[in-house]
Parts: C-alpha cells; structure tokens; sequence
C-alpha cells in the first residue's frame, strides 16, 4: 500500500516548553493540524527551570491575573481529564503571604482587597494565627494573607503530557531540530512556514513559543519582540519529613520584586515543599544576558531570607542549585496573538515567571486567534504590536521590514 501523505499543516509551533505544548494540545483540539519543533527535548528551556507555580496571590487585578485565573480553573481540568501515566502532580496547596511589620501588612491589605473584586479568594491572617498555618514560621512577623488557590505542577511532566495528548490528537513533534529562518512570501509579506537542517514546514500560520529566545525568532520572521532573559536562582535541599512547610510561603517584597524593572539582582524567599520532601527556595531576579554562572552572592541571600522565614532550615544541608531564564518583557506582559507586521506570524512568550501558570490560557487565546473564534479573555492587553519599533517608531500593520 503506498504511504499516506500527511495532512498538510495549520500551523507550526516553535517550542516544546509548557506553553509550547498547551499551545498544540488546544490548537490539535479544536481540529487543526499542527507541528512542534524545539532545537532541545521537551522542557528544556525555561520550563525545565521551573518550580511549576500556579499563582493568583503575587498579580494585582488586571489583565495578567484574568489570564491566571482562567488558566487555574484549566490547569484542574487537564489534572482531571489526562490519564493517569501524564499526571502532571497538580497540588492544591495554596500560598501564605507574609508581611514584617505594620507597614508592609498594611500594603498586602490594599493588594488584596483590589484582588478579590478580580474574584481571588484571599484570607487575612492575624499574627497570633501564622503558625496554625506553618508551624515552623520565625515568630515575630506582622501577619500575612492565606490564597487557597494557589496550586502547582510538576513543569517537565506537565510540558510532556500536554504534547503526548497533543500527538494523540494528531501533533507532530519535531525534536532537536533548531528553526534557522521563518520562511515569508517576502519581506513584510505573510508566513509560509519554517526551515530547519531537516528540511522546511509549510504552513500559513507559525506560532512563537520560543521563550526567551521569543526576540530570536521575531527577528527570524523580520518582526521586533523586546525579550530579554531574566536569571534566576533556585537552590533545592536535603529530603525533610512530610508537612515541614505546608504552602508555598514568601515574604511581601516578592511582589514588589517581581513588578521591578531594575536588572540588578534582586531576592526575595519563596519558599515550599515537595512530594519528594525535598524544599525549593527562590526567587532571584537579575538581567545578565545568557550568563549561567554560578552566583555565591545570589545563593547567599536565598539562603538568609529563607532561613529568616523558617529557622529550622538552619541546619538543613542544601542539596544543589540550578539556574533558568524567565522570558521578560518591559510591561511584565506576555506577548500572545497576531503579530502586526507579519501577516500569519503569532506570538506566545514574554511570560517571565508566570509562563507555566499561565500556559492554558494562553494555548486557548492562541488557538482562538488561529481560527478566528472568540477568545476566552480580552486578547488587547497582549498584542505583541504594543511594542514600538527599535528606532522607536510604533508598530503598525503592513510596515516594511
């Protein structure tokens, strides 16, 4: 029998990170045919770098906490709907805020309260109250804010299970395959596909996944995306027992830290279990290019608000460090749709350290845009075309490369 040929392409999606891969699973979904192709394996980019936060409690109403919002309630539904050997360890755990002194405590009150009228579920808890929570809580802090929404995956597993659904549906998965140009009818003209070392893939429509290399493959395409890498620490310890910290814990500057458009290195404690036992402590921020070297003052300073927070950790011997690049983008907005200058060219990156949380939300609003339905948030405040220009002149449809 002579082989099938197969069915000709929708789209092309250019990254196998989380977001990557909810993109296919929602596009393969709702009908279309699509293809996958990362230079690495699955995850291997940021979302391999993860802790896997699903987070309402560091994002003020807006735009960005619509999208967490919608991707929490889409994150249950795929922990339900996928079989048991892609379980993507979707953890109920929720989060404890914590604030200093009076002044701080005051600030999360006003944070909250705008929260809640998005529909957040946030509590506040009294000083005297903190250590039902976490028993293990350094006395002496002001009080904090209980999220029971906020949840978390396991980023590797959840990447790889969306793509292996996504196959099921159809997708192909090209790994270990670098895109070295987006192939455009012309300059300014509409997209055809992509080119890689094994050959090109047809397609009207290719969606930028790429994370932090979201800029690389903007410019791949003649468009402009400022995407910038944002470095930062993890440091993981020994396995402890089961219930030495309850929530993800952090102190109230992580907010503040995260909003912060300064490049120098910046930290704050997050702070959290795992089923393994093992504890992650993070988060640093700092904008020094793709320099994966390894930071002894970065790691000192997880280590002193961590062991600030929870004094038992003290004594606890850490286990190792790892580093990733969040995808930064200057609003602290991920760039998700159409891209302006490029007809056919869409945009799914910029999502910093949100991108995990945020990935099912954003495979939906993708794949809204790919088949002209409507989407399930506004889509306005993520067009890609609100960035001007490196010359500084806006972006507007049709303009020349």
């Amino acid at each position: 029998m002579p082989t099938k040929e197969p069915a000709p392409l929708d789209a092309v999606i250019i990254g196998a990170g989380v977001v990557g891969a909810a993109c296919a699973y929602y596009a393969t979904r709702a009908g279309l045919s699509v293809a996958v192709v990362d230079r690495g394996p699955v995850a291997g980019g940021t979302t391999g770098a993860g802790e896997g936060n699903l987070l309402v409690s560091d994002k003020e109403a807006g735009p960005e906490l619509r999208l967490a919002l919608l991707s929490l309630r889409l994150w249950r539904e795929l922990a339900a709907a996928l079989p048991p050997q892609d379980a993507v360890e979707h953890e109920l755990k929720g989060g404890l805020v914590v604030a200093s002194d009076e002044r701080a405590l005051t600030a999360l009150r006003a944070f909250a309260a705008g929260q809640r009228t998005a529909g957040v579920e946030a509590h506040e808890v009294p000083a005297t109250e903190l250590r039902a929570l976490e028993p293990e809580l350094a006395p002496g802090l002001a009080g904090g804010f209980h999220y029971p929404q906020d949840a978390q995956v396991q980023p590797a597993r959840a990447a790889a299970a969306l793509l292996r659904a996504a196959r099921r549906q159809g997708a192909r998965v090209r790994l270990g395959e670098e895109v070295t140009a987006v192939l455009t009818d012309a300059p300014g003209g509409a997209v055809r596909g992509v080119r890689t070392p094994r050959g090109d893939l047809h397609a009207p429509a290719v969606v930028n996944a790429a994370g932090t290399w979201g800029g690389r493959i903007a410019a791949l395409a003649g468009s402009h995306l400022p995407v910038l890498p944002r470095r930062g620490f993890v440091l993981v310890t020994e396995p402890l027992p089961p219930g030495l910290i309850r929530h993800k814990v952090y102190a109230a500057d992580y907010v503040a830290d995260v909003a912060s458009d300064s490049a120098a290195l910046q930290s704050s404690a997050v702070v959290e279990g795992t089923p393994a036992g093992t504890v992650l402590i993070g988060a640093t921020r700092e904008r020094v290019g793709f320099d994966r070297t390894l930071s002894t003052e970065a790691l000192r300073r997880l280590a002193a608000q961590a062991t600030a927070l929870f004094p038992a950790l003290a004594d606890v011997h850490a286990l190792r460090a790892y580093c990733g690049f969040r995808p930064y983008l200057p609003d602290h907005l991920p760039a998700i749709g159409p891209d302006p200058r490029v007809p056919g060219l869409h945009h799914a990156c910029g999502h910093e350290g949100a991108g995990i949380g945020l990935a099912p939300a954003t495979g939906l609003l993708v794949t809204a845009a790919l088949t002209g339905a409507e989407p399930p948030v506004p889509a306005e405040p993520f067009q890609p075309g609100r960035f001007p220009l490196p010359d500084g002149t806006p972006v507007t449809p049709g303009a020349p490369s």
